[in-house]
């Protein structure tokens, strides 16, 4: 049975992934094309696990098979939560080849705590949630964020600190902000990237996020 290489890809846009397969011998190469050139009009995608297996066309036939419900016409393309792919592929018989340092039982169990997180993330109801924050030497940080359909949105006009941070999420890095302000909204993953894209620092999106009555949406947990 030939082997090759199953491999799940996060995009810049929050649950959709890309899904795929490539001999052993090009998967570098693969995965350089694609990180910097994209797919199918997808761009910023990385690459987030890769095992290597025997049987890898009909693997990946299972894997079409399994999220068919799920996937983008003519494309590997899939609306999914990745750590459920993650899971999935790492439970298959095989050599893990992505993340390089790790094993496949600490990726399991990773994928496996991320998905925890994110069902309390399927709490907060839909609908629009305030933050309102004073920064040292700036000031006033006032932003809004809509919930939609377990998405965190931030909307144009809020207001952002400037970051003084080496490390920025993918969301921050995309923003577009010009005289402190935010020009498009932004999807995030989570409440604290939310948080990250208006304060500009770490945070805890459950505190800093409160609903039209003041209270944080930490109470929806």
């Amino acid at each position: 049975m030939p082997r090759g290489i199953i491999y799940v890809m996060s995009s810049v846009v929050p649950g959709l992934v890309k899904i795929g397969k490539t001999r052993i011998d090009n998967f570098e190469s693969r995965m350089y094309n694609l990180e910097r050139h994209g797919y199918n009009n997808v761009v910023g995608l990385k690459r987030a696990f890769a095992i290597e297996v025997e049987d890898y066309d009909e693997k990946e036939k299972l894997l079409d098979d399994i999220f068919s419900k799920s996937r983008l016409l003519n494309a590997e393309l899939f609306a999914l939560d990745i750590d459920l792919v993650i899971q999935l592929l790492s439970s298959f018989d095989g050599k893990q080849i992505f993340p390089i340092n790790s094993t496949k039982e600490i990726t399991f169990e990773e994928a496996t705590k991320a998905r925890a997180v994110k069902v309390d993330w399927e709490k907060v109801p839909d609908g629009e949630y305030y933050l309102n924050e004073t920064k040292k030497d700036f000031g006033a940080v006032t932003a809004t964020m809509k919930v939609e359909e377990g998405m965190f949105i931030v909307l144009e006009g809020s207001i952002c600190a400037p970051t003084k941070s080496d490390w920025l999420p993918d969301a921050r890095k995309a923003a577009i902000i010009e005289n402190n302000t935010l020009m498009e909204d932004v999807i995030c993953n989570s409440p604290s990237t939310a948080g990250w894209v208006v304060l500009g620092s770490a945070n805890n999106g459950w505190n800093v996020w409160k609903n039209e009555l003041g209270e944080p949406i930490d109470i929806y947990r």
